[in-house]
This record gives structure tokens, C-alpha cells and sequence, in this order.
């Protein structure tokens, strides 16, 4: 992470330890573990968070934020935006948030350490780099800052890791 890159990562990390955006945070988490509880097939529920309740003025490129849960036991599946870059911090739990730049696949292993450094707690995913998350044995919630606003924001994945053969969704299309 280069220092312009982790300056608005400290930013952003600032702006979700907000006492508001904690207090509005445990009713997000409430929603989305219920998400997950009814729906036993999906890997993960999300919901976004609006920018007018960040007190701290983030910066102009983010245009959307996100409260993810990724299932325990799981691997989220390969993705990528092709329209948003993606940072992305660790909330609640832990895990290993891979993205493929290139040909393999890198680990990036996540914890929720509000005290801790932010680049143990961090990622950084540009445009068009394909991510999955790998999760241990609890659910892992994450916040997520994207360059697209809520309802621009597209998903791509793979048919049965065909990289050639992609199925494009926006977040809201499959809300």
C-alpha cells in the first residue's frame, strides 16, 4: 500500500469509528446476519450504509459504502467490479481476503483490530481485480468503500471459473 493509498485508507478507517456510524452499525449488523440466517444458500447479505451519516467529509471518488456478511465455513466465490475501485476493512471476525492481480491468487489475511495497524485490517482492491473472501469459522462482517455510487455498482462473476463466460449484476439488481 503506497502512502497516498494508506492516507485515505486512514481516512476511511477514521470516518467507520465514528460513534454514529458504530450505533447505526448494530442495527446493519442485526439486518444482514438475519439476511443470511433466512436465506440458508447464500454466501453473503449486505446492505449499504448512506455517506450523509459519516460526520467526517470522505473523500470526493467514494460514492458508496457497505455493510457486508460473508458466511462462516465459506469461500464468497470469485468476483470483480469493473466500474469501482474497493477498500475494504475488516469489522467483525477474520479471514483471508484473496484478490488475483495477475494469474494466481494472493492471500490477504484480514482481523478486526480496531486498535491494531490498518493494513492488517485493510485491502485495497482496484478496478477489474477479481477478490474472494475465505472465511473461518464465524461470520465475517466488513465495510466497504466503492468508487461507484449504490446504484451503479456491478458485480462480475465467472460461470464455473470461466473467466471468458461473465454474468454482470448490480448490488441493488440482486437485493
Amino acid at each position: 500500500m503506497d502512502s497516498k493509498e494508506k492516507q485515505l485508507i486512514e481516512l476511511l478507517d477514521n470516518a467507520v469509528k465514528e460513534e454514529g456510524i458504530k450505533q447505526h452499525m448494530i442495527g446493519v449488523i442485526q439486518r444482514v446476519e438475519q439476511a443470511l440466517e433466512n436465506d440458508p444458500k447464500a454466501l453473503l447479505s449486505w446492505e449499504p450504509i448512506p455517506l450523509s451519516l459519516y460526520k467526517q467529509q470522505l473523500p470526493s471518488e467514494i460514492k458508496s459504502s457497505w455493510v457486508f456478511n460473508l458466511r462462516k465455513n465459506t469461500n464468497t466465490g470469485a468476483e470483480r467490479h469493473p466500474n469501482s475501485i474497493q477498500r475494504m476493512m475488516s469489522y467483525k471476525g477474520h479471514g483471508d481476503f484473496q484478490t488475483k492481480p495477475g494469474s494466481k491468487w494472493e492471500s490477504n489475511l484480514l482481523e478486526s483490530d480496531f486498535d491494531g495497524d490498518v493494513e492488517k485490517r485493510w485491502i485495497s482492491i482496484p478496478i477489474n481485480v477479481w477478490h474472494q473472501g475465505l472465511v473461518c469459522d464465524e461470520n465475517w462482517i466488513v465495510i466497504s468503500f466503492h468508487t461507484a455510487e449504490v446504484s451503479e455498482l456491478i458485480e462480475e462473476r465467472s460461470e464455473n471459473g470461466d473467466e471468458n463466460i461473465l454474468h454482470k449484476k448490480t448490488y441493488i439488481d440482486k437485493h
